[in-house]
Formats: C-alpha cells, structure tokens, sequence
C-alpha cells in the first residue's frame, strides 16, 4: 500500500480551490463561499474534535499498569526465631516489556492519521456540494436574464403587432398571442424566482447561516478555450483511496503492538512484614522486621489470544486492500463518465451557439421583411421560441459544464 504524506495532501487540496474555476474573479468567489463553508460548518467541527480525541489518544497510549498495595493481619501470628510475625504489607509495580509503549503510541498516531483523512474528505464533499449549487444559481439566475430580454423582445413585437393592425397588415389575434407567450415566460420567471430562493437557502444553510442572505453569482461564465485531459492515474491521490492507505498501515501498527503484548512482563515488588520481639531471649536479630524486594516476571504462556489478532490483523489487510481495489474501480467509473458528460456539454454548447446565430439571422430576415410592409407574427412567435429554447439550452451546458468539473477536481485534486 502506499503511504503518501498529509503534507502532499494538504497542497493538493489548495489547489483544488484554486482551479474551481478558470477566471480569476469566479474562482475568488466560489473559494470565498468554500472557506466560509469549511469555517461555519458544524460537521467540519465535529470531525477536527474526532481527530483532537485521536490524537489525544496518542497521550493515552502512554501508561502502565496500576501500582498495587496491600495489607493483611495474621489472625494466628507465625513464631519465627527472630519473633511473632503480626502483619504483611506490599506495593507491587508491573512494568509493560521494552518498546511496548512505543508501539501503543505508533498505533494511536497511525489512528489519528486517519482520522485527519476522514477531515479532508469531509472538506471536498463540502467544496463539491458549494460548488454545485453555485452553479445551479447561476444558471437559475442566467434563465431569469434570458426571459427578461425575450419579454422585452415581445413586447417590441407587440408594439409592431400593434402599428401593423392601423395599416390592415396584422389582426388582433397576433397580439394577443404574444401576450399570451408575454404571460407565459413571466410565469417562468416567477418559477424561477421561488426557485432560486429555495437553493439559496439550501446555499446558505451549507455555510451555516441565515437562509436569506443574499449570495453574489458571476454576472456571466464561460466555456474556457480548451479542456484539461486527465489519466486515470490522477486519481492517485484521491483522500478516498488514501484513507485505506492510512486504515493500512494502522493495521501494521496494531500487529506490531499484538506482538509486543506476547512479551513476558516484568515488575518489582516490595515486602515489609513487622516482628515482634520474643520475650525473655536477648540476641541481635530478637524482633527486626523483614523487608523483602522481588523481581517478578509474568510469561503469556497461552498465545491463541495473540494468534487470533494476528490472523485478524491479516485478514484486516486483506479486506482493505480489496476494499482500495474496489473503490479505485468506481472512482475511475466516476472519472471516465465525469469527463464524457464534461465533452458532452461542449458539444451541445456549441451546437447550441450555432442555432443561436441561425435563429438571430431569421429575425433580422423578418425585420427586414416587415420594413418591406409583409411580417408573419406565427413566425415572430416560432423564432422567438427557438431562440430562447437555444438560450436555455446553453445556460443549461454550462451549468452541467462546470459541474463535471467540479466533481473531476473532487476526483483528482
């Protein structure tokens, strides 16, 4: 498994604020509201207090057993030459074998090192979901636009509707038709505004406050000239594959702690038993209290305990080196449609401009023809509607554009 740096990682995710968006003042923006996000957000803070508890773990994992204390009374005193033996009293101290404190602390930081991953992801699944839905207000906020000029464009019709019914060349029912369509695109429009604060506040609420706070959209987003071309290695450094890496190599900690439980224990103990003095006898040792220091040593003869966790800790292995596997395979998926459906929008994009042109040259045609005093309102209606199906269309594959992008940059950076 390979074991690349938290260091790498946190570069790689500055980068992905800085490529969000490929002007300049577009990407200040949407970083602005991805900072205010990760600043606000009560998940994030939830995350760095798991990691702070991991990493206080780390503390923990440095300690040794509890010293012990005793004290008994004979009931019945032991006679020995020097005197009665009234009670026994004794502190015992174990001590964990060399290196195994070490090796709890290792485990505990490879822990807290996953937990910093499950950090970073939470953070670009929260860039991704800003990021989406400042797209889906721009383009909300690009149709409200479009419907505006095509009303004021209707309105101009009317008013020629209205002049050519003077002159006997148009009948009321045209301008009553294009009130009609008039009344329609302000019903979209209404539409639309509801929508819009909707996702504002559902925006707001990813930044942790008031839903009706205003957000600053981008007046205007472009296709940029070219695409990035990404391989499937740029994956490489993704946190959700990382974060296996880390699991990994918290697994290698947990056996080697396994085997430095399988060492014998050692600890010191001391004894003090007081003597009483025997009567009537008169020699140097008559009543001197005993003190006796051990050295004891505790030998795990029974290993199935640490055998188990040892076939556990392999089988651990095994299923996350599996689980990597699995998840590359979806992450490439993922990368592979991202990218199509990012080319795809291009496509329709384009195509899109195209028919934009073609309708805006069978306008000035009718224009031109109603200076030669014939105009067909039905094909005024018919234009006007393919230019704003065109108009909606583009705004839609710039949305899905740079959505793709977004989730690509998830997926890579």
């Amino acid at each position: 498994m390979k074991n690349h740096s938290i260091k790498s990682l946190i570069k790689n995710i500055s980068f992905l604020y800085s490529i969000f968006f490929y002007l300049s003042i577009q990407g200040q923006e949407l970083q602005s509201y991805i900072k205010e996000a990760e600043a606000n957000s009560p998940e994030i803070k939830a995350y760095n207090l798991r990691h702070s508890i991991a990493e206080e773990k780390v503390n923990e994992a440095d300690w040794i057993p509890n010293t012990e204390f005793g004290a008994g009374y004979f009931v019945s005193e032991p006679e020995t030459r020097t005197g009665a033996q009234r009670a026994r009293f004794y502190a015992r101290q174990m001590l964990p074998w060399f290196g195994t404190i070490t090796a709890r602390e290792n485990y505990a930081s490879s822990m807290a090192e996953a937990e910093y991953v499950e950090i970073v992801i939470a953070k670009r699944k929260l860039a991704l979901a800003v990021s989406l839905l400042y797209y889906k207000l721009y383009a909300i906020k690009a149709k409200q636009k479009i419907l505006d000029k095509n009303m004021q464009l209707l309105q101009t019709y009317e008013k020629l509707a209205l002049t050519s019914i003077e002159v006997g060349k148009a009948s009321a029912v045209d301008v009553l038709r294009l009130q009609i369509r008039q009344n329609e695109l302000q019903q979209q429009k209404e539409v639309l505004a509801e929508a819009y604060l909707g996702e504002q506040t559902t925006f707001n609420k990813l930044l942790n406050r008031k839903g009706a706070i205003a957000v600053t959209i981008s007046k205007k987003l472009l296709l940029p000239a070219k695409d990035i071309n990404y391989s499937e290695d740029a994956l490489e450094l993704n946190p959700e594959l990382l974060k296996y890496d880390k699991l990994y190599k918290s697994i290698v900690q947990s056996e080697l702690l396994n085997r430095a439980e399988r060492n014998p224990r050692i600890g010191l103990e001391l004894n003090y038993v007081p003597v009483s003095e025997r009567s009537g006898l008169n020699f140097s040792d008559n009543g001197k209290d005993i003190f006796m220091p051990m050295l004891l040593v505790s030998i795990p003869f029974f290993y199935k305990k640490y055998d188990s966790k040892s076939k556990q800790n392999k089988l651990r292995q095994l299923e996350i080196t599996a689980e990597k596997d699995n998840r590359l395979n979806v992450l490439e998926s993922t990368l592979a449609k991202v990218i199509s459906q990012r080319n795809q929008a291009r496509i329709k994009y384009s195509t899109q401009e195209k028919n934009l042109k073609q309708a805006i040259d069978a306008e000035e045609i009718l224009i031109k023809n109603y200076e030669t005093g014939t105009i067909d309102f039905n094909d005024v209606l018919d234009i006007q509607e393919l230019q704003l199906k065109f108009q909606i269309n583009q705004i839609q594959s710039v949305e899905i554009y740079y959505k793709q992008v977004a989730i690509i940059n998830y997926l890579i950076q």
